[in-house]
Order: C-alpha cells, then structure tokens, then sequence
C-alpha cells in the first residue's frame, strides 16, 4: 500500500489553522476574569448555592441577583437549572431554597465524613469510657452522623446513628450553637435529652460548610474539668482529618 506524502502534507496545515480558529473561538468567548463562558456559568450556579445554604429564611431572585452582581434573568436561569438537579426549589412564597438533591449528595458524602472522624472518635470513646459520636446540624436539628460505643465499659449509652434532636438540647447541638456565635471549648449538658445521661462536646472547626461537634454521652456525672479538654482535642483531630 503507497501513501501520497504531498497530500498528507497539504492537507495538514488545513486542518491545523481549523483546529486554531476554534481555539480562538473559544478563547474569545471568555469572561473578562479570563473564564470560558461555560466556566463563569457554573461559578456563578455554585456561587448562588452557597448563598441559598447560607440563608436559612431563603432568598428572593432580586436579593440573589443583587449578591451576584447579575440580573434577574440571569438567576432564573441558574435556578431553573439547580431546580431540575434538585438543588434548589422555590417554596410558596416564591423565595429560592435548597431542593432534596442536596441531602441525595450529603448522604453521598457521609461515609467519607465517617472514614475521617472514625479513629479520633473511637480513641474517645476507649478514652473517657462513653459512646463518642460526631453531631453535624442540618436545618435546625443536630443529627448523629458516626457513633462509637467503648468497649471495655459495662453499660454505656446505645446512641443510634441518625438520632436527631433540635441544636438547642443536649451538649452536642449547644457546642454548634457556640461556635456560630464565635465561641470555642466544651459545653456540657444534664438530662436535657433524656433524664440521667451526660453529656459533654466541642465543635469541630474550620471545615467550610461543615457544622459539626463532637462529643460523648454517659449514664453518670463525668468529669467535665478531665473530659471537656479530651473532647476539645478530638474535635481538633476530626478537623485536621477531615480538612
């Protein structure tokens, strides 16, 4: 079989110049932070996810698009978009909200939150002789994301994964609470949850987007003055894993 050199040449330049134009293209549809224009598109999707996240109330197209720094039309077709991902929804009031697509991709993500807070959580627990167990917040509820019971104590608390409880009961809730409001260290509880039991945790900090403590929850009075600054340091070894 004979191959025409020339023609293999001569045809090369053609379809490299083509190859070029359409870079060019491209490169002229650009944002003037030098984005293609699909790149911006999705900034500003997940730039309007975090706002939404961040706005319990929800928020209204026009407050949107004031935070954006877009027009209305431009929102709507972002939240359209997020809405048939089920990222976000409009409620009855019309007001942008986080859609059920959300906690589809939290619970996607829980078992690599687990693989990470696991060891310091069962150090804790073998530590201080209680159930230990990392509380993340959603909505208004703190619910039990990994538990971790001792293993050498003869009863301890049976605290079961996915227990929910609103934030302002019980230890685990109260040390998110203080960390929105800018505090650090230990909170303790008793019988807020349920009569006799104990409990003692720390938020977990500097994890964007992640509200979370961890704690642990006793049958007896614990030693806040001993336990609180071991909860403390397994907060910060959670942290340091998960970041």
């Amino acid at each position: 079989m004979s191959y025409n050199r020339n023609a293999i040449l001569k045809g090369y330049p053609e379809r490299h110049d083509e190859a070029e134009r359409r870079t060019l293209a491209e490169m002229r549809e650009h944002d003037g932070a030098g984005r293609p224009e699909t790149a911006q598109t999705l900034d500003r999707g997940l730039r309007l996810l975090h706002l939404v996240a961040d706005s319990p109330a929800g928020l209204t197209v026009s407050e949107a698009a004031g935070a954006l720094g877009v027009g209305r039309a431009v929102v709507y077709r972002l939240a359209s978009t997020l809405a048939e991902h089920r990222l976000l929804r409009r409620d009855a009031g019309g007001r942008l909200r986080l859609g059920a697509g959300v906690l589809h991709l939290a619970r996607r993500a829980q078992p690599l939150l687990a693989d990470a807070a696991l060891p310091g959580l069962r150090r804790l627990a073998e530590q201080v002789g209680a159930t230990a167990h990392l509380t993340i917040a959603e909505g208004d509820e703190a619910v039990a994301a990994v538990v971790v019971e001792p293993s050498w104590t003869q009863f301890h608390v049976a605290y079961r994964t996915g227990s929910r409880h609103p934030l302002s009961r019980g230890a685990a809730g109260r040390a998110i609470l203080a960390a929105r409001a800018g505090q650090q260290g230990y909170v303790s509880t008793a019988g807020e949850l349920e009569p006799g039991a104990f409990g003692v945790s720390a938020p977990v900090l500097g994890i964007e987007g992640l509200e979370a403590s961890i704690g642990v929850v006793a049958l007896a009075p614990l030693d806040v003055e001993t336990v609180g600054p071991q909860v403390v340091a397994a907060a910060s070894v959670v942290a340091a894993a998960l970041g």
